[in-house]
């Protein structure tokens, strides 16, 4: 039997990706409720922005990494796993019924043999978990790469090189080079074609494993930038690879159809008794059904991938008022209700999808030296028009409303990715594929006269896999104003085009200021095999 733990936090305990939002509307009476058609995962009250639920899995999995941190050759978790399944109530679930392990996830998503997403989580109230010092607990880091940094250096061609000996000797790749030393942002590139050599440099500081298994940076929070990332995308912006990624989360057409007749009928029978309220939103949750999943560019089971639908389904949750961002950020429903006089008095998807935002990538003359500029994500909105088949039909426009809340989301998000790790996460990984994007398009590699080595989209190196999920239950939110105007909220994603973003001469630009800046990285007095060191 195969044993799943399912326990993270609050946050990733709502991961049903896919959301239809309905502003239903009905003369003389006002209502605001909350319909879950997610087969009852959720009771009354238990999903709050707050939620902190213990990952027994991920902490075991943090604490027992120390071994791995310190340089040894890896962990085994067997033991600790037996004691935390004999000792915690869990949850654990029996998916396969055959043999018996189990398997650890970074951000607590379940994907059952179907590929149908899910999650579940609770918090372990008897204190097993603490007494068997299964903790958060900081990373074991010599002294030099625990002090804050404000532009750390990772020599990308030294540390292929190093992770090539280790594969090659049996050994494992250790923590401080999956956490690329810290790093959480992507500030400057630099190229020696001299030495063979590009680097990636940033802000960086030491890190912890905090208590959901997640790895933040101990002052500012932030999660470090994970080298399976970097690899992953480095390997889209390669020959072989597509050169865009992203997800996208949708409803069937044929669903969407069935919503849309259901929907145009109650509002011919006119309005609905305020006890028919909840019983017509769980209905339209059942006629929307699952919901497909959709991951191009990179593969479906990496964690770039889950980074990125995790992060397009809680956009959408705040979006329809099921998760609270911060006040600057105010769900569709409560911009509507400001001004109920905008609504659409028809059946519109709306879509809001997230991409890249930079204010320039600065290089010099001879393209040896890269800045970035202003690194952000945003979010952009569409309405789109459902045809008699249940297909949506892109228009180019966005409603004021619908444009409202795509603004703020952008303006702030800077805030919301201080208060929730996976916007964070998101950016992290823009900003990795952007310097895969560079690489690409200036031939980076060739100039340096490097092959990608284990890197590479053939290379021996191997990024972690994960479950990837298909499909996904469809969850419903509805609000009820004065009128009679019914608003379907459908579709999103993420569409990461870096190889725009860097052929863009608006931001792309020649900057004479950093010629010569090169020579003010570069790695002096640091042994051949180190590969990272601080900007002096």
């Amino acid at each position: 039997m195969r044993i799943e733990s399912l326990n993270q936090r609050g946050r990733t305990a709502m991961l049903f990706v896919g959301v239809l939002s309905v502003c239903v509307t009905f003369n003389g009476q006002t209502f605001a409720e909350d319909a879950n058609a997610a087969a009852g995962f959720f009771a009354a009250g238990e999903f709050a922005a707050g939620n902190e639920v213990a990952s027994p899995r991920t902490m075991a999995v943090g604490n027992a990494r120390r071994q791995t941190l310190e340089g040894g050759t890896g962990a085994d978790f067997d033991s600790l796993i037996e004691l935390i399944q004999d000792q915690t109530t869990g949850p654990w679930f029996d998916v396969d019924s055959e043999g018996g392990d189990i398997t650890e996830f970074e951000s607590g998503v379940r994907v059952d043999p179907n590929g149908v997403l899910a999650m579940n989580a609770r918090k372990d109230l008897s204190g097993n978990l603490a007494a068997m010092g299964v903790k958060a607990h900081k990373a074991s880091l010599n002294k030099d790469m625990a002090r804050q940094s404000n532009l750390r250096l990772v020599s990308l061609t030294r540390l292929e090189r190093v992770i090539a000996k280790r594969i090659a000797e049996g050994k494992p790749v250790v923590e401080s080079m999956r956490h690329l030393a810290g790093l959480s942002q992507i500030e400057y590139v630099f190229v020696y074609p001299e030495t063979g050599e590009i680097v990636i440099g940033g802000p960086a500081e030491s890190w912890e494993y905090n208590d959901y298994g997640m790895a933040v940076g101990s002052e500012n929070g932030r999660p470090t930038l994970q080298l399976d990332d970097l690899v992953t995308v480095m390997r889209t912006f390669s020959p072989e690879g597509m050169n865009i990624f992203g997800c996208s989360i949708d409803p069937k057409p044929e669903n969407v159809k069935a919503v849309k007749e259901y929907a145009t009928n109650s509002q011919a029978r006119g309005a609905l008794s305020p006890a028919g309220v909840r019983r017509w939103a769980n209905h339209i949750g059942d006629l929307l059904g699952l919901q497909d999943i959709t991951v191009y560019g990179v593969p479906a089971e990496s964690r770039v991938a889950r980074v990125l639908v995790e992060a397009d389904y809680r956009m959408k949750m705040i979006g329809v008022g099921k998760l609270d961002a911060n006040s600057n950020i105010p769900d569709y429903f409560d911009l509507l209700k400001k001004n109920p006089t905008l609504a659409s008095g028809g059946l519109d998807a709306m879509r809001w999808w997230m991409t890249m935002k930079y204010d320039a990538v600065l290089h010099s003359e001879d393209h040896n030296v890269y800045q970035v500029r202003g690194s952000a994500v945003k979010c952009l909105s569409e309405n789109q028009f459902l045809n008699a088949q249940g297909e949506r039909i892109s228009t180019g426009k966005s409603e004021p409303v619908n444009r409202q809340f795509a603004q703020n989301f952008t303006d702030h998000y800077q805030e919301l990715a201080q208060q929730d790790e996976i916007f964070a996460d998101l950016q992290g990984v823009f900003d990795l594929a952007l310097v895969a994007a560079l690489i690409k398009r200036d031939q980076l590699d060739e100039k340096a006269g490097w092959n990608r080595g284990v890197f590479a989209t053939d290379g021996a190196y191997r990024t972690e896999t994960y479950p990837a999920p298909q499909q996904t239950d469809s969850v419903v939110a509805h609000r009820v104003f004065n009128g009679q105007d019914v608003v379907l909220q459908v579709a999103g994603g993420v569409r990461a085009d870096l190889m725009a973003v860097v052929s863009n001469n608006e931001i792309s630009k020649t900057s004479p200021r950093l010629d010569g800046v090169a020579e003010t990285a570069k790695a002096v007095d640091v042994p051949a095999n180190r590969w990272w060191w601080d900007a002096k």
